[in-house]
């Protein structure tokens, strides 16, 4: 199912030129990872402390593809792959996530339970994913709710809010709505990690 995620190989060529930089002045993908988590957690504390700056949600979400996407080529092409990497990297994902979108559910008049269960829905959807590598599988990355699409909602509903735009009723649908997308995410995941085992051992396990 389409995805931006699939955007992602023309990022990689605009970014090229920088990354062997990067790796000769010394960044690893750890300290880009790192640097991403922080910046996450500092820019939701600062939505919770004056709800008007949720309009660098959009920048912010763009700077995070820029330097995931930075990341994986460090790790990938100038040979720093490591397992503390690896971690990191699905650790990263869902606080950035919940850091970012928690503060949403704090936001006047927005049902914060339905916000909750959407981030919530986001941590196991991505965890689902890294399941694949568990069962002999690989890391899946179905959408239709990856984390990039996330990120565009999310944007899209900062800049409405920001411009005023009242959430009741629409916001509810629309959290609604995203929250059967994510649903659909990790139903597609499974299905994909199934694909790529062999399911008679899967089903003789159950």
């Amino acid at each position: 199912m389409p995805t931006i995620y699939q955007l992602k190989p023309a990022s990689q060529n605009l970014l090229r030129p920088i990354v062997p930089w990067l790796a000769k002045i010394g960044i690893t993908p750890n300290q880009v990872t790192i640097f991403t988590t922080c910046l996450g957690i500092g820019s939701g504390s600062l939505v919770l402390w004056d709800n008007s700056l949720l309009i660098l949600v959009p920048p912010l979400m763009l700077v995070r593809v820029t330097l995931n996407v930075i990341d994986g080529m460090l790790a990938r092409e100038h040979q720093m792959k490591s397992t503390l990497g690896a971690v990191l990297n699905e650790l990263a994902d869902v606080v950035f996530d919940a850091a970012i979108y928690l503060p949403f559910g704090l936001l006047p008049g927005v049902s914060g339970y339905l916000v909750a269960i959407l981030v919530v829905l986001s941590i196991i959807s991505e965890m689902t994913g890294v399941l694949g590598l568990t069962v002999g599988s690989e890391r899946q990355y179905d959408g239709p709710m990856y984390k990039t699409d996330r990120g565009v909602m999310f944007s899209i509903i900062a800049v409405l809010f920001v411009l005023e735009v009242f959430p009741n009723p629409w916001l509810d649908f629309v959290w609604i709505g995203l929250i059967g997308l994510s649903v659909l995410t990790i139903v597609n995941r499974i299905n994909s990690i199934l694909v790529g085992t062999k399911k008679d051992d899967i089903i003789d396990s159950i």
